[in-house]
C-alpha cells in the first residue's frame, strides 16, 4: 500500500508518501499559497521516493477544521487525484494530526489543539494522550479563545493557539501545523481497522466570501 496524504487546513501546505520504508513529506509555510504550492509538493514527493503516479494506491486528505479555501484546495486535489486513479480516498481530521505529533511531547494526560481560525478566533478539540498516543474527547469545535474554559486553556497546547494568544493559552507544544506524514499514519491505521473516514470538510462556519445573491439579501 502507498497512500498519499494532503493537508491544507493549517498555514502548512503539506504532502506525505506514506507506507513505505519510511514516509517521504513535503511542506511549506503558506497561508495563501496553497493552489500554487501543492502540486510541486507531490511531484516532490514522489521524485524524492521513486515512485510515480501509478503507484499510489490510496489517497487521505485533511478534512479540517480550517478556513474555506485552504481546506477545499487540499480536500479538492486529493479526491480529483483518486478519482482520476480510480483508487479509494479517506478523511482524516486534521486537528487528529496535530495531535499524533504533539502526543509525544505532552506527556500522558491531556492536550489540546488550537489552530487559527481568523476572526480572533480559534479551531479547537480536546485529546486524552497515553503512551505517547492521543484520542479526542470533543467534537472539533471553533470559538473565540477567552470562551473556552480556563481549565481546557490551561492544558498543553498544539497549533497556533498560543502563538496567536499567548496570555489565554500558557502552555505552548512545539507543534505549530499539521504533518502529512502524521496524518498518513492515522489513514493507514483507520484502513487497517477497516473505520469509516467519511471525505467531508469540517467547516464550522460559512465562508467569508458570500455570493452575489447572499450579498443582495443582506
Amino acid at each position: 500500500m502507498l497512500l498519499l496524504a494532503i493537508d491544507t487546513s493549517t498555514s502548512a501546505i503539506t504532502a506525505a508518501l506514506c507506507g513505505g520504508p519510511g514516509p517521504v513529506s513535503r511542506t511549506v509555510l503558506d497561508a495563501r499559497g496553497h493552489s500554487e504550492r501543492l502540486a510541486p509538493l507531490l511531484a516532490g514527493c514522489l521524485a524524492e521516493s521513486g515512485h510515480t503516479a501509478g503507484d499510489v494506491t490510496h489517497v487521505a486528505v485533511g478534512t479540517g477544521p480550517g478556513p474555506f479555501t485552504g481546506l477545499r484546495v487540499g480536500m479538492v486535489t486529493g479526491t480529483t487525484f483518486a478519482l482520476a486513479r480510480g483508487i479509494p480516498v479517506v478523511g482524516v481530521c486534521s486537528l487528529d494530526a496535530l495531535a499524533r505529533t504533539a502526543a509525544a511531547a505532552a506527556g500522558d494526560g491531556e492536550l489540546l489543539v488550537a489552530t487559527d481560525a481568523r476572526r480572533k478566533e480559534v479551531y479547537w478539540a480536546r485529546y486524552g494522550v497515553r503512551a505517547g498516543r492521543a484520542h479526542r474527547l470533543t467534537d472539533p469545535a471553533v470559538a473565540r479563545p477567552a470562551d473556552l474554559p480556563a481549565e481546557v486553556r490551561a492544558l498543553p497546547t498544539a497549533g497556533r493557539g498560543p502563538v496567536l494568544f499567548p496570555d489565554l493559552f500558557p502552555r505552548p507544544l512545539p507543534v505549530l501545523d499539521v504533518d502529512a506524514a502524521a496524518l498518513g499514519a492515522l489513514a493507514l491505521e483507520g484502513l487497517e481497522l477497516g473505520l469509516a473516514m467519511p471525505v467531508e470538510p469540517l467547516y464550522l462556519r460559512r465562508p467569508d466570501a458570500l455570493t452575489s445573491a447572499e450579498r443582495a439579501s443582506r
